[in-house]
């Protein structure tokens, strides 16, 4: 874990309230896994006064080596809306990186990657992990929902990887018009995946949940939590232990990457 002062590399807007922002880190990100987080804190402002967590989106590599990190983020109040302002070369202090990762099942078969919105974010990491370690991305199956068509992000990293997508819309204004739970289960059935993994609102994962009961599937969940302070202090971001009552894990430190086999969502 580092607590550095990052570069700011861009900050480009990508549809009407996304943003992808890189950030020059040199040391201590070449060991980062997908599912971990970062917490970042404007400079000079007190407003918001705590830090706010965010997935890692990427790893920026150049000639083999780890020069940075990259965040997806959503416009979604004053915090995410001061983050969007920054400009090329102005420093941002990043704390991470920190939580657990998504783990990989000991054969690399067939796997669905889930997510709804923003959920996608460290997904598109997670997907060229899959293939730097064997994986075939024919067999590795793409669901990305949304509300609408400006809510579909990052397909293009996907298919770029060789992984089919298939997309919803709430709306309808971009593939099919339903939750993308539906063409997760359909899919279920005309083959049964090795794992699952997902990120989205917890409705979204709830349902995910009850899918992966239904079939036996294993699977992993990233939760999507307000973090105080990303390193277990404050006790904000508990999770409930399935079998034990009144005992309860933390996002920030035994996840955001969790087996649903572990918690209740």
């Amino acid at each position: 874990m580092f607590d550095q002062a990052l570069k700011i590399l861009w900050n480009k807007k990508l549809g009407d309230l996304y943003y992808r922002i890189g950030l020059q880190a040199r040391g201590g990100y070449a060991r980062a896994k997908p599912g971990q987080f970062v917490m970042l804190r404007l400079p000079g402002h007190n407003d918001p006064l705590l830090r706010r967590p965010f997935s890692i989106h990427r790893l920026i590599a150049a000639g083999g080596r780890v020069e940075g990190i990259e965040i997806l983020y959503k416009l979604v109040g004053k915090g995410t809306r001061k983050l969007a302002r920054l400009p090329e070369g102005q420093r941002l202090n990043v704390l991470g990186p920190l939580g657990s990762a998504f783990t990989l099942p000991g054969r690399l078969g067939h796997v669905f990657i889930v997510s709804g919105g923003i959920g996608v974010a460290p997904m598109v990491f997670l997907a060229s992990f899959l293939v730097a370690r064997g994986a075939d991305p024919a067999r590795c199956r793409i669901f990305l929902g949304g509300k609408s068509s400006g809510d579909i992000l990052c397909a293009d990293d996907f298919t770029d990887l060789g992984m089919p997508v298939h997309t919803t819309t709430d709306d309808g204004s971009a593939g099919d018009q339903c939750l993308v739970t539906h063409p997760v289960e359909l899919a279920i059935q005309d083959s049964l995946p090795d794992i699952i993994y997902a990120c989205g609102p917890l409705e979204m994962l709830q349902c995910v949940l009850g899918i992966v009961e239904k079939y036996e599937i294993l699977c992993q969940v990233s939760i999507e939590t307000r973090m105080a302070c990303g390193l277990g202090a404050c006790l904000g971001c508990a999770v409930e232990i399935r079998d034990a009552s009144d005992q309860y894990l933390h996002a920030c430190l035994d996840g955001p990457v969790f087996d649903t086999r572990e918690i209740r969502l």
